[in-house]
């Protein structure tokens, strides 16, 4: 996923864990009350439905590799007891053609990667690189490298390349000599991003030789440079990768810095030659984002994602392909209307990918010399990352009632076949609510997809109470997606149908559909949304009477608008770190490029758009609200939900604020998850149920 919005995709809606996996540096200790049993109690058993409790018992998927062959898998996963909040990330191991896995290290192991033609494995355990062969045996630890984040050997198996951080700036105790002193001397912007402050150091690419047991000779390639890669905040693995002979290396950096990098999208793809030294820019000239590059088998081209317009993160994610010996680039697939994402070559003329469609998020292939794009992959679900090899395509899956797996993809009939089973004890034990698909005639006559989740045992001789999904981005994709927050069949579980639009600027519907709602905010989304629950309220299983609006990011920013314009359709509101003051939150966001798009700049220079802000209409509040809200949020700083909390208390409406000193835009911290869910729910029962 992409960082579109003001929420981000590794991740493709709020809240949205697709693949997780322990920091590489993250160490665990057992305590002799830590608990990574993923078994279900009795009473979990007895009640049969989803629990804020149990979705910390699910296993979480992490990262995914293919053997050379095709034949066989590793992955980790990430078991976490709720009860110390211990993370622990093992490696396993499952053939492609099906069987138990097999559990590879039971001491922790991250990012795995076959080497030696998958005869050994070589992975990071903390901050030491080891190697064990394909069995799990004979674990050797690597010399040579520590202080590390992300790695990779190269294909001839004689280098590695490693990201470090560097500092290089100067703190104010280093100016002053006073080692107590805490404080800041900012000179310029993004002195702090989504969820930290600047620790004075940067991400720099290194190289170093490897002769199978020791790491010499390293070298910075970004030696003396203010810039990083992978890029900030979230410092993607994947915009780093080898070229298949070893000898050259394409990364994605940013360079620019403070003002200008927060106003600016501009990201650039840098081809780096190993033995001369030198680097070029392939994407120069291009003035938005270029990220994700992948070589060809034989080496002679990059494909790369690439937005056009500076400043618009949610612009077009075109197909670029770069030609290295002529040095030219092109845009391949030039009048597809769909964003690209997953970049995957099966040969060096035909590339697959995956785009968000239509509510989904499917698999595409074109051919570089045709041009043509062709769907190739249809159902209820998400799919990617994508993995291929010798003929081996496989794929993450999910849905809104399944957490990722592991799937293959048969490349002539477009079949997905599910092989990974990481949750099926507590898929036996509990009742999944029906997901059904809608359309809908907006008040303009567009057509409107909703996804509609119903409670488990749904009766429709029976009357529901019905929550409104209010997505965050506001761009992406409102498809098959699972969060183990906002998690759809959690709310289904708790007696609720769910409604969640695909209400205009959600991605999968087109380009044209996905700008829209820039400088709109209150606009035709927030009309989608009330025809979407006025067509609802049309069903008799539907109580008009007990409706409620929930989000977060840009779906709490909806939610504090919806209340001062709803008519009095809903009699409860969840938002949380929504948007409540335009100009207040300009002055303090970070991501200026961001706010220089979708609002439409500063405040001083009057944008119509900031008419759409929340406080605006307080006056029409009437309506009880939970506020949420993290202390390290900086996209959407936490004093916008203190000024919308205390607005709501001095209306004397009733109102609760849920404010975490430890989160962030998020809430990932597994105890404080679960107040979330039951302070979530305690307060949508006490109106609606």
């Amino acid at each position: 996923m992409s960082t579109k919005g003001i929420l981000s995709p590794l991740i493709l809606l709020l809240g949205t864990v697709l693949f997780i996996s322990c920091d590489q540096g993250e160490s665990y200790k057992e305590s002799a009350t830590t608990s990574f049993n993923n078994e279900l109690t009795e009473e979990e058993i007895a009640g049969g439905v989803m629990t804020p409790e149990l979705m910390w018992k699910f296993r979480r998927l992490g990262d995914i590799a293919l053997s050379p062959d095709g034949s066989n898998i590793l992955y980790t996963l990430t078991d976490i007891d709720l009860k110390t909040e211990a993370r622990r990330t093992n490696i396993y191991k499952m053939a492609v053609s099906g069987g138990d896995p097999v559990q590879l290290t039971t001491g922790g192991g991250n990012s795995p990667q076959w080497i030696d033609g998958g005869k050994s494995i070589l992975y990071a355990n903390g901050n030491t690189l080891v190697i064990m062969n394909a069995d799990g045996s004979e674990k050797i630890e690597i010399k040579g490298l520590d202080n590390f984040e992300h790695f990779s050997l190269s294909p001839a198996g004689d280098k590695i390349y490693f990201t470090r951080r560097v500092k290089m700036d100067q703190t104010s105790n280093e100016k002053y000599g006073f080692e107590k002193a805490k404080v800041r001397i900012i000179n310029d912007l993004m002195y702090r991003h989504w969820d930290s402050w600047s620790d004075y150091s940067y991400s720099h690419l290194f190289i170093a030789s490897f002769d199978g047991r020791k790491v010499y000779n390293e070298k910075d390639v970004m030696e003396g440079q203010r810039f990083e890669t992978p890029m900030p905040p979230f410092f993607d693995a994947a915009e780093i990768t080898w070229s298949p002979d070893g000898k050259q290396i394409a990364y994605t950096s940013k360079r620019l810095t403070g003002a200008e990098f927060s106003k600016s999208t501009n990201s650039d793809i840098y081809l780096y030659d190993i033995e001369n030294s030198t680097e070029i820019n392939i994407s120069a000239g291009n003035k938005g984002y270029d990220r994700y590059p992948v070589f060809s088998p034989d080496g002679s081209k990059i494909a790369f994602q690439s937005m056009e317009r500076d400043g618009y993160e949610s612009d077009l994610d075109r197909l670029f392909v770069y030609d290295i010996p002529s040095g030219t680039r092109r845009w391949t697939t030039q009048g597809w209307n769909f964003d690209v994402e997953n970049i995957t070559w099966v040969d060096n003329e035909n590339i697959w990918f995956t785009c968000a469609y239509l509510g989904t998020v499917q698999i595409f292939k074109t051919n570089l010399s045709t041009r043509g794009i062709d769907k190739v992959t249809e159902g209820m679900f998400d799919l990617g990352p994508l993995r291929y090899n010798n003929g081996t395509l496989l794929a993450g899956i999910v849905s809104m009632s399944m957490a990722p797996e592991i799937s293959k993809v048969d490349m002539a009939t477009g079949q997905v076949e599910l092989i990974s089973s990481i949750n099926k004890n507590i898929y036996d034990n509990i009742k999944m609510g029906k997901t059904e698909e809608r359309y809908i005639k907006t008040g303009d006559n567009q057509d409107l997809q909703m996804w509609v989740i119903y409670p488990p045992d749904f009766d429709p001789n029976k009357t529901y109470p019905m929550l409104l999904y209010c997505k965050g981005g506001p761009q992406g994709p409102l498809s098959q997606s699972w969060s183990y927050r906002w998690n759809y069949q959690m709310m289904a579980a708790k007696g609720y149908i769910v409604v969640a639009p695909n209400r205009r600027g959600n991605t999968g519907f087109g380009q044209s559909w996905k700008e829209q709602i820039s400088g709109d905010y209150g606009g035709a989304n927030m009309r989608d949304y009330l025809d979407a629950v006025d067509a609802m309220c049309l069903e008799t299983y539907v109580d008009k009477d007990r409706l409620g609006a929930v989000g977060a990011s840009y779906g709490g920013y909806s939610v504090f608008y919806l209340a001062g314009i709803h008519a009095d359709r809903f009699k409860a509101f969840v938002s949380h770190c929504g948007m409540f003051d335009f100009t207040s939150w300009y002055g303090s966001t970070e991501e200026l490029w961001f706010a220089e798009k979708d609002i439409e700049g500063a405040y001083w220079n009057n944008p119509k758009s900031y008419d759409y802000s929340p406080h605006l209409r307080v006056d029409q509040w009437n309506t009880p609200i939970l506020i949420i809200t993290g202390a390290n949020d900086f996209r959407i700083p936490y004093t916008q939900s203190l000024e919308a909390f205390q607005a709501a208390q001095l209306k004397e409406i009733p109102s609760r604020l849920l404010f975490f000193e430890d989160e962030s835009h998020w809430v990932t911290k597994p105890q404080n998850s679960v107040i979330w869910q039951k302070e979530f729910f305690e307060w949508l029962d006490m109106y609606l149920q």
